[in-house]
């Protein structure tokens, strides 16, 4: 899988209303030290394909690191700041979120 790092705020400012303009994209906020973070993300991991790079752009979201940019996607979404958390954002908008163990890449996909 081809994460692309978020790390800033203006960056994640040009993702939704920009990028989620013309592809879907696939939000994940991770903490490091979560045991139940981690499982969300191998299982995403585990089963993603190539292919799917084409029908959603995964961006991944270090919370430890970069808690400022957590908080301007619920800002943004009107989402609650989850760890761990992934969203869909088409067109601007947060279409679909997951957390914690109801984090499943099937569901990530049927969403797209």
């Amino acid at each position: 899988m081809n994460w692309k790092p978020l790390t800033s705020i203006e960056q994640l400012e040009t993702i939704i209303n920009t990028e989620s303009q013309h592809e879907a994209i696939l939000l994940f906020k991770h903490s490091t030290t979560c045991s139940i973070s981690n499982t969300a993300l191998n299982r995403v991991e585990r089963n993603w394909k190539d292919s799917d790079n084409a029908m959603l752009t995964p961006y991944y979201l270090d919370l430890l690191n970069h808690r400022d940019v957590s908080n301007a996607i619920a800002a943004l979404t009107g989402v609650e700041h989850q760890s761990p958390q992934a969203l869909i954002i088409k067109n601007g908008v947060c279409t679909y979120s997951a957390t914690h163990s109801a984090i499943r890449y099937d569901e990530l996909m049927d969403n797209k």
